[in-house]
């Protein structure tokens, strides 16, 4: 064997004898419970597809209707979080799931104009129903309050930014539905509608 191969191997080995196991990880300083629940559902088909139709729902109404959804969405997160931590929910069936797809994306196809306080409990009721989905993920280990503070950071911000981008490009004030704009927000609904339609048919199939 050539002697600097040789010698390039045992010092390989040296160093692999001499390595330890990594402490790096910001889980040990706890915020990674807080990540975790922020993460979760951004990595959720279900939670990406119903948060961004929720938004996307609210700027298409204007910001008189939507900005309410700032506060009660990432509440209603927490409150379903902390009901299924309570309590033995029993879990949500992906036909639930699909059909609430469904439903937003017919919202969206059809611009019907819903009031606030239709849209407020709509959005409460759907953020309880996925905290009470992103509780499955937590651990005995797993502090609650920073998880919930996650969670709810997470809501707040997709909301937030999918409805301003909505707005922004919408216009509801100054354009009306019939509007280029309009039918592509009207378009992106009747997507949202066909992914439900297709996962509610895959869950009665299984």
């Amino acid at each position: 064997m050539n002697p600097r191969l040789r010698t390039a191997l045992l010092t390989a080995l040296l160093l692999f004898a001499q390595s330890k196991i990594a402490d790096a990880h910001i889980v040990s300083a706890r915020l990674g419970d807080f990540y975790a629940g922020a993460l979760h559902p951004l990595l959720t088909l279900q939670d990406v597809i119903m948060w961004a139709a929720l938004g996307l729902l609210a700027g298409s109404l204007g910001a008189a209707s939507g900005r309410w959804l700032i506060l009660v969405f990432p509440l209603g997160l927490c409150s379903g979080l902390a009901l299924a931590t309570l309590s033995n929910l029993p879990a949500v069936s992906p036909l639930i799931d699909a059909v609430t797809i469904l439903v937003l994306g017919l919202l969206l196809a059809t611009a019907l104009r819903i009031p606030m306080t239709l849209l407020c409990i709509m959005a409460f009721a759907l953020g309880v129903m996925r905290g009470a989905v992103n509780a499955g993920e937590l651990m005995p280990q797993t502090d609650r309050l920073l998880y919930a503070a996650g969670l709810a950071s997470a809501g707040y911000v997709v909301i937030t930014l999918i409805m301003a981008l909505a707005l922004s490009f919408r216009r509801p004030e100054a354009a009306p539905v019939s509007s280029w704009r309009g039918i592509a927000v009207r378009a992106v609904g009747g997507w949202v509608a066909a992914i439900g339609l297709m996962m509610a048919g895959l869950s009665l199939a299984s």
